[in-house]
């Protein structure tokens, strides 16, 4: 597993366009240091790799997703005539980063 230094969460930060106090960054330090040594001891568990993955904590036979159905449907030109700005046919929004 790659070591997490601050230098790593300052090139992330920066990537993601913002950055945080050196108190920050070693506070984050710490919570990654506790992740990695749970993720260690997990992974001393005996027999873990046989395990399906799972998606959800516990077997559920409801489905809490309902079905997607549209009463009816918007033309094109519909959705157009509520938009601001329209441009070749299509909803024209501000520029969001600059």
């Amino acid at each position: 597993m790659k070591k997490v230094s601050k230098e790593v969460l300052k090139d992330a930060a920066n990537r993601l366009m913002f950055d945080m106090s050196d108190e920050q960054y070693n506070i984050l330090l710490d919570e990654f240091d506790v992740i990695t040594k749970q993720l260690e001891l997990m992974g001393e568990i005996e027999g873990i790799d046989k395990e399906d993955v799972m998606t959800f904590p516990f077997n559920c036979e409801v489905d809490f997703l309902r079905e997607d159905e549209a009463a009816t449907a918007l033309t094109q030109d519909e959705v157009l005539s509520n938009a601001g700005s329209i441009k070749d046919g299509q909803i024209k929004l501000p520029k969001v980063i600059g």
